[in-house]
């Protein structure tokens, strides 16, 4: 479950990508909010009914899925000199490799290891603007307690930048002209809110540069590394503010107000700092990129707009703070050019490889670029793309060995729920189903979003292609309620958990799914993480007849304790929770009618449910509630606890044990293929 106050894009929002484990948005925007790291999480039974009549494709090995990738997230530095990218080391675990970008140019011309992680394996980072040190983050045990480090690249020397017990980093900012400098968000003086702190790289200094009023959830820099906005939420009333200064020492305004059911958010400033870049759903449905007077408010110009879309992101130049290009994504994402000088990149690039085009990294001479593809069925591949002349060379692709095999398509479709609300959605099959659906009906799984002010994106999905592979149909609906399509249908979830509209529309989405002789009746399941893995408990708890079992993945199961445990820097916007939720801490019975747990007598089908121990946003409690109800009452339940993992699962031991065993349960109850049962060495894994 994303943090309350985050459904809207920022700056440059993170996504769901091909790499789990991996963002190929700038660093800048990394520890802003850190995902649900979900599995991207026997002898096999009855087999699948087309599969009957057709050879059925090789099992895709979990390891291939869920295991490391050979390389993923690849990175320049800024000075154009050296690449970066995450591998394994020879322990498995992954760590930051660099190598010079044009052959050898000192004595190390090989690829080499930077970083010695040994635990959990690093799954974000970048460069600081000098190009002499990289940037991650790490933290322990799934705490989300996010720690930056530098690693020098001349030394090797690794040091934690915030060596704070307790505290966690985010809100990460890095400026080209001022590339000794860095900086980031703490909760050190008070565990509810970050104060902004500016970092010398050189020395490890830690400075105050702006402390929070208790309100703030992220701040912006302009052109000359100076924090000039803020976006600030009402804990009253839930509503949103874009606040400004003049100056370092002038005082705050607030510039613009998203009263609560509105969507918007800053991006920066321009190089003059005389226009602030704003998205904004005030005077229409879906968000628009403006441009605003940051004295006055006034919009200067609308820059981008899609009467079905939100804005889903920006590409900024690296040094002269303009937009060039807007992304926006209804079923599918597209990038509309502000910038008509990067019509010939574009044009180019589109035809070097196939799937949705994403520069992942820019020098500041702006002469290379990291461009990473991502196809729907197949892995990522990211190239060096030279400029002038127009050159892009294979630097690797995530996960070769899936070129061996072959991967389903991801359909995107439209459902209407039963009040006509349309209903954006994917839908994936079995690659030996030839036509737009199989010839007699298929086991499906219904794969629900976590958040659930998040969204389901077109793409390759690991899990998607681990479950068709084992026979599944498998269907991706974002609900209402859903992020990214306006704040009609954002607001249409709110007050509509467990047994209102959310809900229904993943009750409508089967029902079509059967209507259309995709899934059989008499089998499908529910799985899903976070709100998704609620979801699932709310789902056979309240339309038992409609599932066959459901698979619970760090999920609540009672609303008022998880308000009750929410971590302390969600204070700030607990408001909003409490409006789009509702107010189950005062209302008793409106907590008790959305609340799984309450309603365990109603579940007859087997639950499988996965908790990490340290989950500080869907504490363990709230798994160990739901299935201590459910067997004092002697229902089926599979309960399995991961010691050193929280929100997610982060090891690929532990992802690799998880769906090892979730896969042999679908088999059991929904007659999927899997793999033999077998010790996964290094998992953590504790059935209760």
């Amino acid at each position: 479950m994303p943090a309350p106050g985050q459904q809207n894009p920022g700056p440059e929002p993170l996504r769901k990508t091909a790499e789990p484990m991996a963002s190929i948005r700038p660093f800048a925007s990394l520890l802003a909010q850190i995902p649900l790291i979900l599995m991207s999480t026997s002898v096999p039974a009855e087999t699948p009914a087309d599969a009957k009549t057709a050879e059925l494709p090789p099992l895709i090995p979990l390891e291939v899925l869920f295991g490391n990738p050979t390389r993923t997230q690849a990175r320049i530095a800024p000075t154009g000199e050296h690449l970066s990218w995450l591998a394994p080391s020879d322990q498995g675990v992954l760590n930051v490799w660099v190598q010079p970008a044009d052959g050898p140019m000192d004595a190390w011309a090989e690829p080499r290891q930077i970083t010695d992680d040994t635990e959990r394996g690093i799954r974000f980072h970048g460069w600081a603007q000098d190009g002499k040190r990289v940037l991650y983050i790490q933290d322990q045990g799934g705490d989300e307690n996010w720690h930056l480090y530098a690693v020098d690249l001349a030394g090797g020397e690794t040091r934690d930048l915030t060596p704070f017990e307790g505290v966690r980093a985010e809100n990460l900012i890095t400026d080209p002209e001022h590339p000794g400098q860095v900086l980031v968000g703490l909760n050190k003086r008070d565990p509810s809110v970050f104060d902004m702190y500016r970092i010398d790289l050189a020395s490890g200094t830690l400075t105050l540069d702006t402390e929070n009023p208790g309100d703030v959830l992220g701040w912006l820099t302009d052109a000359d590394f100076r924090i000039r906005a803020a976006e600030a939420k009402d804990p009253g009333t839930g509503d949103d503010f874009i606040r400004v200064r003049d100056s370092d020492d002038a005082e705050w305004r607030d510039l613009i107000r998203f009263p609560f059911g509105e969507n918007g958010g800053a991006f920066g400033f321009d190089k003059s700092g005389d226009k602030l870049f704003v998205t904004s759903s005030l005077g229409s449905d879906t968000t628009r990129l403006l441009a605003v007077d940051p004295k006055s408010g006034k919009v200067l110009e609308e820059l981008a707009s899609d009467s079905r879309s939100d804005v889903a992101g920006v590409e900024v130049h690296p040094t002269e703070h303009r937009i060039q290009a807007v992304e926006l994504d209804y079923l599918k994402p597209e990038w509309t050019l502000l910038d008509q000088s990067l019509k010939p990149d574009f044009d180019y690039l589109h035809g070097v490889a196939e799937g949705t085009l994403r520069i992942a990294d820019r020098t500041l001479a702006d002469d290379r670029w990291i461009v990473a593809f991502q196809p729907d069925d197949g892995p990522t591949s990211y190239y060096l793309y030279t400029r002038d002349p127009r050159q892009a060379e294979l630097l690797f692709v995530t996960r070769p060995e899936l070129k061996d095999y072959r991967l389903a398509k991801m359909r995107p479709v439209e459902i209407s729920a039963r009040d006509g609300l349309r209903l954006p959605a994917y839908l994936s099959l079995p690659v030996e189903v030839t036509g737009d659906k199989p010839t007699a009906p298929l086991p499906m799984v219904l794969l629900v979003h976590g958040g659930p002010w998040a969204r389901d994106y077109w793409g390759y999905d690991p899990q998607a292609q681990w479950l068709t592979n084992r026979g599944y149909a498998v269907l991706q609906v974002n609900f209402r309620g859903s992020t990214g399509f306006g704040k009609r249908f954002l607001n249409a979830g709110n007050g509509e958990w467990g047994v209102g509209a959310m809900q229904h529309d993943l009750t409508d989405a089967v029902q079509w799914a059967i209507d259309q002789g995709i899934a059989d009746a008499d089998r499908a399941c529910i799985l899903g993480g976070s709100y998704g893995g609620y979801a699932a408990l709310a789902g056979l708890a309240f339309t038992p007849d409609l599932y066959a079992c459901g698979v619970d993945i760090v999920g609540p199961s009672h609303i008022k304790t998880l308000f009750e445990s929410i971590p302390p820097y969600w204070a700030p916007a607990k408001k909003e929770l409490v409006l789009r939720v509702g107010d189950v801490e005062k209302d008793p019975e409106l907590n008790r009618r959305i609340s799984p747990l309450f309603h365990v007598d109603q579940i007859d089908d087997p639950l499988m449910v996965l908790q990490g121990a340290n989950d500080p946003r869907v504490k363990i409690a709230e798994s160990d509630q739901i299935v201590t109800a459910m067997r004092e009452k002697d229902l089926p339940v599979t309960y399995i606890v991961f010691s050193d993992e929280g929100h997610g699962f982060a090891r690929p031991e532990n992802r690799l044990d998880a769906n090892a065993r979730i896969e042999r349960f679908l088999a059991e109850h929904l007659g999927g293929r899997a793999e033999p049962e077998r010790t996964i060495e290094g998992s953590t894994a504790e059935e209760r």
